[in-house]
């Protein structure tokens, strides 16, 4: 590994750390709000509540970054960042897509 990958892995392991203690606090903090920031289920937001530090240290020295873009289509990401919208229209765009989005997961998770 090359001195420029050894410190591309080091920042993911930072990113990753930092996201998964956040994540671990807004589940703490007010569980059914961090499911809807998050996007995440309730089975993940128990898991995230009851980790170790330990554990939340193994598994942020990943390689791979753990958090993604929940605006993973190219058009739903150039709906929020629109040219002259003001950071109260993107707010607004933004919770709308992510409330379909919870939801649609929601849809798909639930038996029939």
């Amino acid at each position: 590994m090359n001195v420029a990958n050894g410190e591309i892995s080091r920042e993911i392991g930072d990113v990753n750390l930092a996201y998964m203690l956040l994540a671990q606090k807004l589940v703490k903090q007010d569980r059914v709000a961090a499911m809807f920031r998050l996007g995440i289920s309730s089975e993940l937001a128990d898991m995230l509540a009851g980790m170790s530090l330990a554990q939340i240290l193994k598994l942020a020295a990943s390689n791979f970054l753990l958090c993604s873009f929940r605006l993973n289509e190219h058009a739903s990401m150039s709906a929020v960042v629109g040219e002259g919208k003001d950071t109260t229209l993107q707010q607004a765009h933004m919770a709308i897509l992510m409330s379909a989005r919870t939801l649609q997961m929601q849809k798909n998770t639930v038996p029939a």
